[in-house]
């Protein structure tokens, strides 16, 4: 067995030695061919790179001959037309000189012509000069024959001619400005009724008179004995609690309030409907509903000032001017309501500052706040002008605004366009028919009455009622008055003007005394 496997061991590897062997011999053959195969390729390349080498040297030579024909042709088309550029040019250059030869015989011509012209004139300035001359000698002999007749040298004849020309030009001037005056003034009226006139036409405000007293409906007449209460408590704790006094007669179904604070009013009557329909009425339940009432009340202001703000599209203002300005609300002035009037004006005066190219802002601000005292003229003394002046520096508003406010009433000179146009304004509104209830009978007889009162008293010389009767001028006899009677006369006059008279707001008394002394130097 073990021979037999050594056999077949030594055969395979016999046939794998003779398989290498051949392998050898094949490979070391097919070397030799590529070899040889390669070296034919070289050749042929080598031959064909000769070919392509010569090929190439013949173009180029072609190629060589064919741009210098090319260039030598281009060389000749720029010769000829260099030349005949230059050809033309000679001949630009020879009509040029023809042309100046021209003109330089025409300029030897006119400056002969001109020598010609200069000696004849001098010969004509030397027979002017001797007859200015002439002129001279008898100007002067005609003014020593002048000074002799009229006595007058010339420098007084000169001083005589000018004063009378002063004197014409004085006369002229006077009459062409009082004539320009005229003009402008017929001008400026046209332009202020047609601005005017415009500005009422596009606010058509409604106008409607403001009631003094306010009427509560009730369901019964069995609840005003309820409201009255046991032995009145009730009417005397909404009395106490409101300010108001509840009028209650035989009226039925109904109570009147009446008091001069709208804002008492309002709040007395929201609360008494209030309690009319809780029906629960007892001086503890009168008390809570009084104070939501005032509540209410002011947030009904707040939002009324707000609504004014944007109705009159003015910014910027201090809360606490919104709510003064929605106050306006519960106060009216000869029964026109002023927040009403107070918006009228700004639109007013807005539209009229728009047409005159004045800040209409500016002027719908003013308008605004124009009579913004009048919300405090019933807790603060002084007039609503005086106290809007103030309460405007307190809340920082600029000085123009301030200023409107001053002069809309006349109490200072009006010294800007928008001061100007809130005054105008302001008049306006209060003018509108039935905007308000006093009519001009009534307007004079309180007036007359009220300079009546100021000169019954002894020492009073005259009395003057201004500004709508809201002040009042008294001027006293200095003999009879010294100063600590004036104080006294001042108060006394204030309390029978209280006592005798009805009025809004408040009225200014000014004594004036005044010593004058007179001589003669004889």
């Amino acid at each position: 067995m073990i021979s037999i496997g050594v056999a077949v061991i030594l055969c395979i590897a016999a046939l794998i030695i003779g398989a290498a062997a051949s392998g050898f011999i094949a490979f070391k053959q097919g070397v030799q061919y590529r070899q040889r195969t390669a070296e034919a390729a070289i050749g042929s390349a080598e031959k064909e790179a000769e070919r392509l080498l010569a090929e190439a040297e013949k173009n180029a030579e072609y190629l060589k001959k064919e741009k210098l024909v090319e260039a030598n042709d281009q060389i000749n088309k720029q010769r000829q037309e260099a030349e005949k550029e230059i050809k033309e040019r000679r001949g630009e250059v020879s009509r040029q000189e023809r042309r100046l030869n021209q003109k330089e015989e025409s300029l030897d011509r006119k400056m002969n012509q001109l020598e010609r012209k200069e000696d004849s004139l001098q010969s004509k300035i030397k027979r002017a000069d001797d007859k200015v001359a002439e002129a001279e000698k008898i100007r002067e002999e005609q003014q020593a024959m002048l000074e002799k007749i009229s006595n007058f040298t010339e420098d007084q004849a000169k001083e005589y001619l000018l004063e009378r020309l002063d004197q014409e030009l004085d006369h002229e001037k006077a009459v062409r400005i009082n004539a320009y005056e005229a003009q402008i003034k017929e001008e400026c009226e046209s332009k202020a009724r047609q601005y005017i006139s415009l500005a009422i036409s596009r606010c058509a405000a409604d106008q409607v008179s403001e009631a003094a007293v306010s009427v509560v409906q009730l369901p019964n007449d069995d609840m005003k004995g309820r409201i009255i209460g046991r032995e009145g408590r009730n009417i005397r704790a909404i009395e106490t609690l409101t300010g108001v006094d509840l009028l209650i007669d035989d009226t039925p179904e109904a109570i009147t309030l009446s008091c001069y604070d709208q804002v008492r009013r309002e709040v007395a009557r929201i609360a008494l409907e209030k309690l009319i329909a809780d029906g629960r009425i007892h001086p503890t339940r009168i008390e809570e509903m009084v104070d939501k009432a005032r509540r209410e009340v002011e947030h009904k202001i707040k939002q009324e000032g707000e609504r004014a703000v944007l109705e009159t599209n003015v910014h910027g203002l201090n809360h606490e001017l919104v709510k003064l300005i929605g106050r306006l609300r519960y106060r009216t002035s000869f029964k026109q309501n002023v927040l009403d009037h107070s918006i009228e004006v700004a639109y007013l005066a807005g539209m009229m500052a728009s047409e005159l190219g004045v800040d209409a802002n500016l002027a719908r601000r003013a308008g605004l706040l124009h009579d913004i005292g009048k919300a405090l003229s019933n807790e603060i003394e002084g007039s609503h002008v005086q106290i809007g002046v103030d309460v405007c520096k307190k809340y920082k508003e600029s000085p123009d605004v301030i200023h409107a406010i001053e002069a809309h009433h006349g109490d200072v000179e009006t010294r800007t366009v928008v001061a100007a146009l809130v005054q105008a304004a302001d008049a306006i509104s209060a003018a509108r028919p039935g905007a308000r209830s006093e009519n001009l009978e009534n307007y004079i007889k309180r007036l007359e009455k009220l300079e009546e009162i100021c000169t019954s008293f002894d020492g009073v010389e005259k009395s003057y009622a201004i500004q709508a009767g809201r002040e009042v001028r008294i001027m006293v006899q200095p003999e009879k008055f010294n100063d600590e009677r004036m104080v006294i006369v001042a108060r006394e006059i204030a309390k029978k003007i209280e006592n005798e008279m009805n009025y809004p707001g408040q009225i200014k008394i000014n004594l004036i005394r005044e010593s004058r002394v007179v001589d003669y130097a004889k």
